[in-house]
């Protein structure tokens, strides 16, 4: 028996405690169960390890520069700068090197689910989202509870994900529907519960008519399209807010935190800005390059496994329908954001870091589900109260997190707030059950959510179907496609002679804000579309700042992004519908045509 034990204990701190290893574990079998040629596994499997190790890197970096800002910040406003006893990098090294395990078992449950009941029909696919979940939810069961086994709180952490995963693109589904125009797409972001509260709040306010209002009959200045780029809004904000803080910081202070640097403070404080941004980007492409083998693995599974299941994808899929409201939501979210730093300074309560990637994302998530249901000035309502919960959120998830990763308050969705205070809540009123508490959550959870599906899919057995006329009309393709949409003749046009000039693979890279959900879901459906039409090609995806490096033949991507890239690649190819194959297909072909490509 102490053989056995010996074993399994040496298994897990080798392997489930290494996240790293673990990650390039659960890719190796995603792509050897997919029948991948060796290469491609071994390839795939490495690249998922590393983009975890990139991803620490990130966020050693991130820690290092939140702690010297808030230090800074803190004493040019005369408060102290908030207390904690460990960071998101000591959590993840020891409680939280369960994530993976949470991830792996809570996506299985998922499938489960949407497989038993018909009201479950999304499936959730937003990848670096599912990670910064798993992490919350682990946090928060520990901040609860203490120390917990390891193996109890992969299992609940799984069972509790699952069930968030399953509930959520539903709750948004009927302002999607709105945003989208149809309910082929649902929505997999944690900013869900403020899309809700910023579209019926919007509407119980009547702030405005979402056509004779619509915020895309507005036209913002060019001078502020920098604000679209995450690294540069964050390295600009940051840099005028140390610049400022050092200024009015006591110099022993600010000498303290330049540990021995030997530039002006002025200079350090720019540098630590960069830095900030950097480790944020570092962090970003870190999560991008590990999910890049692991979403298409869980994608590729519930494809087969559950025909009929529609995707819940990141939220910039809404942002090509309303970009001018993107804009709107994350500028009025940054201000108001602003505002608040100085007012909770004032007011000695807590020093606010800019969370520009969520005032980003939430403020452009605000924007879009705001302005569809009261045009322009729900957009900054929706900003707006982004701004707000982000504030009120940080400052109070900060003292919850204390002991475990705080950074969680800082880098926050709305979602996260949710869920990590109600487990939290929770947690302190089933206190004296010690142990058991945590499994008390677990069974409310999966009480609410069966509760929840079974009322939902008998409302929707009763709701009659209706098929919009735009559905019945078939889908028009060229001359010689197939029933199934491929085309017949594409080997001949891929060897025609107006394609002989094509490069030999064409290099394609799809491109969206944070090169890790819309881009990663574009990329599949491209590769789809091109196997359709003959072209053999290398696909890759990544952000708008990460493109601009790179030289590929074509360059996929949503109209704003495009815009921001211009003459990047020798075929720019717009693109509106991520998840329609057709739609891709058309509009790949229209532009490989017009260079002589096909």
């Amino acid at each position: 028996m102490d053989v056995v034990v010996n074993v399994i204990e040496t298994i897990t701190a080798n392997l489930f405690s290494q996240v790293a290893i673990l990650i390039g574990i659960i890719a190796l079998i995603g792509l050897v169960l997919q029948r991948k040629p060796v290469e491609e596994v071994v390839a795939g499997s490495l690249r998922a390890t590393i983009g975890v190790v990139i991803l620490n890197i990130g966020v050693d970096i991130f820690v290092g520069g939140l702690v010297s800002f808030q230090a800074i910040v803190s004493d040019a406003m005369g408060l102290e700068p908030p207390a904690s006893t460990s960071s998101l990098a000591d959590f993840t090294a020891g409680a939280g090197s369960v994530v993976p395990l949470i991830i792996a078992g809570g996506f299985v449950v998922h499938l489960v689910i949407v497989r038993i009941f018909p009201a479950a029909k999304f499936v959730y696919l937003t990848g670096h989202l599912m990670y910064w979940m798993a992490v919350v939810i682990a946090a928060s069961f520990v901040a609860a509870f203490g120390d917990i086994d390891r193996w109890a709180l992969a299992g609940a952490g799984a069972l509790v994900i699952a069930c968030y995963w399953s509930l959520q693109p539903l709750w948004t589904a009927p302002l999607m529907r709105k945003v989208m125009g149809d309910d082929e797409v649902g929505l997999a972001h944690t900013t869900s519960t403020l899309a809700v509260a910023a579209g019926y709040g919007a509407k119980a306010l009547r702030l405005g008519d979402p056509v004779r209002h619509d915020s895309e009959h507005l036209r913002l200045p060019k001078a502020l399209s920098f604000f679209k780029d995450i690294n540069v809004s964050t390295a600009f904000v940051i840099g005028v807010i140390m610049l400022v803080a050092i200024g009015f910081a006591d110099a022993g202070t600010v000498e303290e935190q330049m540990a021995g640097a030997t530039v002006a403070p002025w200079v350090w404080g720019l540098l630590q800005a960069l830095r900030f941004a950097a480790g944020i980007a570092i962090l970003l492409f870190g999560v991008r390059m590990f999910l890049a083998e692991i979403v298409p693995a869980f994608r590729g599974l519930s494809e087969k496994a559950l025909p009929g299941a529609k995707p819940a994808l990141d939220i910039p899929v809404t942002f090509t329908k309303a970009p001018t409201a993107v804009m709107l939501g994350f500028l009025a979210s940054t201000v108001v954001f602003l505002i608040l730093m100085g007012v909770f300074a004032w007011a000695g309560w807590f020093v606010l870091v800019p969370p520009m990637i969520m005032l980003f994302f939430g403020g452009g998530a605000g924007g879009v589900f705001g302005n569809a249901v009261a045009g322009w000035r729900g957009a900054l309502f929706g900003g707006v109260l982004n701004g707000i919960l982000l504030a009120f959120g940080q400052w109070i998830s900060w003292g919850l997190y204390s002991d475990t990763a705080p950074e969680l308050a800082t880098l926050a969705d709305p979602d996260w707030f949710a869920v990590g205070w109600i487990i939290i809540g929770l947690g302190k009123l089933l206190a004296p059950l010690g142990a058991a508490g945590v499994w008390v959550i677990v069974l409310l959870t999966l009480v609410v959510s069966v509760v929840v599906l079974v009322l939902v899919g008998r409302r929707q057995r009763r709701r009659p179907v209706t098929v919009p006329a735009a559905q019945t009309v078939a889908v028009p393709v060229a001359a010689g496609a197939r029933a199934d949409g491929t085309d017949a003749a594409a080997p001949a046009v891929a060897t025609a002679a107006g394609a002989a000039a094509r490069p030999q693979p064409l290099t394609v890279l799809a491109v969206c804000g944070a090169g890790m959900g819309s881009s990663l879901i574009l990329r599949t459906t491209a590769e789809k579309a091109l196997a359709q039409l003959g072209v053999e090609a290398n696909l890759s995806h990544t952000d708008v700042s990460s493109a601009r490096g790179q030289h590929p033949d074509v360059i996929i991507a949503q109209p704003t992004y495009l815009g921001e890239l211009g003459d990047l690649a020798p075929v720019m190819v717009p693109i509106t519908s991520f998840v329609d194959a057709n739609h891709v297909r058309e509009r790949l072909a229209e532009k490989l045509a017009e260079k002589g490509w096909l």
